[in-house]
């Protein structure tokens, strides 16, 4: 009769009795000045047990036997720590670990969670790639945190660029693709995480915990093949996984039948949180504010990292997308004949398509990413990074060039079209002393490969009048078709081509005293084209295999005048173009060049509620192909350009719950040798030479009103040009576009409603895209 009731106690014995001798070590990890570090690595060396840090920085290890053991703290970038810590059963073990001041940013992504000021999140390690604060740099770089990004409802790329100084109107390409205006030069926004993540086609947000701003030419580091330009890159940092489980759920809705439905999931795969895993994805549906036009698009991407040991961890990274919709409006004015005249001014119909909906492009891209850090020592960390990129565009994209001043024709590319992109790098970054003077340096090797297939037909539409287009003048599917079956020679672009790229680089922040340091950094790349094949005739074109070798240097000095508050700064910087053919003498180009001088300030007062920096740069490009109007049909190299102005951008919290970003950016820019129709003027891509950009806004922490906010700012440019030559001049009139918000956030759900261009400014971009009038959105999220 007391047979189950022993069982029963013999069974549960073993469990009683690990309760009552397990124990457990806990606490919290953060910077020098009190805010959590998240994903920092804690492990029991002798048991080879560990977890990561949580997003307030607590960390907890269970079931320990009775003991004294090594309890290991790392962070990639800061030095190792190692604690002797007593396991008794029945009372938990505290340790909690405060970083020193100079570790505030280590080389893995680690959020600094709680700032004061929340839009003004400037550390990064991909800028420089080592563990340096924003104020040690001595090059300028713009930071759009999630923060401001979720506070204004942005959507794609082109809102969230709106706050950075001289971005200007973004110009939306045939497939969804974006570009900015930076510095006086076209920049688009092809790295993500540090590394080449092109892609020719939309790229949706949704995975975005920041976008990076990163200002003057920059090939040292980044080479050429991540479509850095003479004014910089703009590099996407992706969203990556958490110690813990949650997410969020929301739906977008708005003009025009903007809907939009995203997600975030993210948990542990792992009793012990050391593997990671993330998923965000979004789909969205919109109509054009124009006649005719839509785009229908899905994004999905999942992240996952893994602490493998206490010094090596892995993290896989993955964008996927495809989208179905049909191209923007790209007008290329009339030119013949000489005049100076506004694209306002044209009667060209701003709210008109001229092809319809059926002319539509598919496109697919899948970026891949994957990056294992090691670390070697204290002192030295390894980091491997591989990086694919492909991208696929089939259907029909278009552009409207202008036959007289009052008719245009549309041309209209059908086909298919891939582009591939391989990056590998492997860099060793090190934090290192040689004697009193401290070091930190990069070493990497950067090899770059791209491969692109083009197989399309390009045909012209007729002529219509479009300021009075009739009751027929939408081109439709059949008619393309059509003209596509009957096209013949060059019409038709069936090849293959492709490059490759080998670098070697160096970087080195070299303390002279506690509050000088210098900079020094070089980089050599040799390039290889392999030439544009065509497939129809099996021969490869004349001078299109070629190789070419560059050195792009870049120089610093910072010195901070109040440390770790304010510092004065000046860098010289490189960036280069590889250039194909040879002059009428048969002499092979080289690359051309770009070199920048920048000087100017940086601060971050008042307990990080004031940062900004103000800066002067002066741009100078060499080697640049120009027509040799000497000997007809041959180029020379010999052409110059000069890029110069001054930028400046601040983010203030001046009373609790109010935020503030502003942004400013004069730019001279002009050719100063070219030939006849061009010198001396500014180029006609290069944007307004004066850009603003404001957000302010207001949020409710306390009382009754707490988590309701408002937002209101906007920005705005000057006259610029889509055509500038000396016979010939298309103007883009000046803009003022104004957007307000109003939201209400708790801790389980967020709802807003935001309004886009609330006058319904009429603006352009640099390709003649007209801008959508005020467009009303609402949003409402359910967090978990």
């Amino acid at each position: 009769m007391f047979k189950a009731p022993l069982l029963l106690i013999l069974f549960c014995l073993p469990i009683v009795l690990f309760a009552q001798t397990g124990g457990t070590i806990t606490g919290r990890i953060t910077a020098f000045d009190g805010q959590p570090i998240e994903l920092a690595s804690v492990s029991i060396v002798e048991l080879k047990k560990g977890t990561l840090t949580d997003n307030d920085g607590h960390y907890r290890i269970e079931e320990i036997a009775p003991g004294t053991y090594t309890l290991r703290i790392q962070l990639l970038g800061a030095a190792q720590k190692d604690f002797n810590v007593d396991v008794t059963p029945g009372r938990p073990a505290i340790l909690d670990y405060q970083l020193p001041k100079e570790n505030i940013q280590a080389l893995q992504e680690v959020r600094i969670i709680g700032n004061t000021n929340k839009f003004s999140k400037k550390e990064s390690y991909y800028v420089s790639r080592l563990p340096l604060k924003n104020l040690e740099n001595p090059q300028v770089y713009n930071v759009v945190p999630k923060e401001l990004i979720e506070e204004q409802m942005a959507v794609d790329l082109g809102s969230i660029s709106k706050n950075v100084p001289g971005a200007g109107i973004p110009m939306i390409a045939n497939q969804g693709r974006v570009t900015f205006r930076q510095r006086g030069f076209e920049t688009e926004p092809n790295a993500r995480n540090g590394v080449a993540g092109a892609a020719f086609a939309t790229l949706d947000p949704v995975n975005l915990e920041r976008v990076e701003a990163i200002k003057g030419p920059s090939a040292t580091l980044f080479g050429t093949n991540i479509s850095s330009s003479y004014g910089g890159l703009y590099n996407r940092v992706t969203k990556k996984p958490f110690n813990g489980f949650g997410g969020e759920v929301s739906f977008t809705g708005g003009s025009w039948n903007y809907n939009r439905l995203t997600v975030d999931v993210n948990t542990p795969v792992n009793k012990e949180k050391t593997m990671l895993f993330r998923l965000n994805g979004a789909t969205t549906f919109q109509k054009s504010f124009q006649d005719m036009g839509f785009t229908n698009n899905l994004s999905l991407a999942p992240s996952f990292s893994y602490q493998i040991t206490d010094r090596l961890s892995l993290l896989l990274d993955v964008e996927f997308g495809q989208e179905k919709g049909t191209s923007v409006v790209r007008f290329n004015p009339y030119t013949g004949g000489g005049k100076t005249l506004s694209i306002a001014d044209m009667k060209f119909p701003y709210k008109r398509l001229f092809l319809g909906n059926q002319l539509a492009y598919q496109t697919q891209m899948m970026n891949i990413f994957a990056q294992i850090n090691y670390k070697i020592s204290e002192h030295w960390t390894s980091q491997t990074v591989v990086s694919r990129a492909r991208s696929s565009i089939n259907g029909y994209i278009n552009a409207l060039n202008g036959r007289t001043d009052s008719t245009l024709r549309a041309s209209i590319i059908s086909g298919y079209t891939t582009f591939i992109a391989t990056d590998i790098q492997q860099n060793f970054i090190g934090d290192f002393n040689i004697g009193k003077f401290r070091n930190r340096m990069v070493v990497g090797l950067d090899y770059y490969n791209n491969s692109n297939s083009f197989d399309r037909t390009t045909v012209t539409g007729p002529t219509i009048n479009f300021q009075h287009p009739g009751a027929s003048y939408r081109l439709g599917k059949s008619t393309v078709d059509s003209l596509v079956a009957r096209a013949t020679g060059t019409a038709i672009r069936n090849e293959n081509n492709g490059d490759n790229s080998y670098a070697a680089y160096a970087s080195d922040v070299f303390n002279i005293t506690k509050n000088l340091m210098a900079m020094l950094s070089l980089r050599v790349d040799y390039y290889r084209a392999q030439g544009t094949h065509s497939i129809i005739y099996d021969t490869t074109a004349a001078g299109t295999n070629y190789h070419q070798t560059a050195l792009s240097p870049k120089l610093g000095l910072v010195y901070e005048v109040l440390k770790d508050k304010v510092s004065i700064f000046g860098s010289y910087m490189n960036g280069f173009f590889h250039e194909t053919g040879t002059d009428y003498a048969g002499n092979a180009f080289k690359p051309e060049e770009g070199n920048q001088l920048e000087g100017g300030v940086k601060a971050d007062v008042w307990q990080h509620k004031l940062v900004g920096t103000i800066s002067y740069y002066d741009i100078r490009v060499k080697n640049v192909v120009i027509t040799d109007l000497e000997h007809d049909g041959y180029s020379k190299q010999n052409g110059t350009q000069r890029s110069k102005g001054l930028e400046a951008e601040i983010t203030v919290n001046p009373v609790k719950g109010l935020n503030i970003v502003a942004g400013y950016a004069y730019n001279d820019s002009k050719y100063t040798k070219s030939d006849s129709a061009t010198l001396g003027l500014r180029p006609a891509l290069s944007g307004p030479p004066n850009m603003w950009n404001f957000w302010a806004s207001y949020h409710f922490s306390g009382g009754k009103l707490s988590g309701l906010g408002f937002g209101f700012g906007g920005n705005g440019g000057d006259l610029s040009y889509q055509t500038n030559t000396v016979t010939t001049k298309i103007t883009i009139p000046s803009y003022v576009m104004l957007d307000a918000s109003v939201f209400y956030e708790r801790a389980k759900y967020r709802i807003g409603v935001k309004v886009d261009n609330l006058t319904s400014q009429k603006a352009w971009s640099v390709r003649l895209t007209p801008q959508p009038p005020t467009r009303v959105l609402g949003s409402f999220a359910l967090k978990f």
